[in-house]
């Protein structure tokens, strides 16, 4: 399954730290500091992804695995709601139900992108 969703994310955007299973050894601290900052980590071995590691915080705990990282692909960006809701094992409406009780907002704006659509208000 990591395979296949790492497939789906732009290359571009990752802005999940990659680490090579060599890397482990060297920079055990960066995984487990960016764990503990919420931050999702992709292990690779010979440039494929192998596995995900996920912050063990209280979504995983009480949702479980599936719907915690769901939860944090979306909130980092990496995914779609639509992907993030499939990945959930839910629909769309119950994911941005879901994401709203967690105080992770659905529709995420700029300023720029206010201000563009503020204006065209006033038009």
């Amino acid at each position: 399954m990591c395979y296949l969703l790492m497939a789906q994310l732009p290359q571009s955007e990752h802005r999940m730290e990659t680490f090579t299973v060599r890397d482990l050894r060297e920079r055990t601290g960066d995984l487990i500091r960016g764990a503990e900052e919420g931050r999702l980590s992709v292990i690779t071995k010979h440039g494929a992804p192998v596995f995900v590691a996920v912050p063990f915080d209280e979504i995983l705990v009480r949702e479980g695995i599936t719907v915690a990282l769901a939860v944090h692909l979306f909130d980092e960006e990496q995914i779609s709601l639509g992907k993030a809701a499939q990945l959930a094992g839910m629909g769309r409406a119950e994911f941005a139900k879901h994401l709203a009780q967690l105080s992770i907002p659905v529709i995420r704006t700029d300023a720029d992108e206010l201000e563009r659509d503020l204006a065209a208000l006033d038009q």
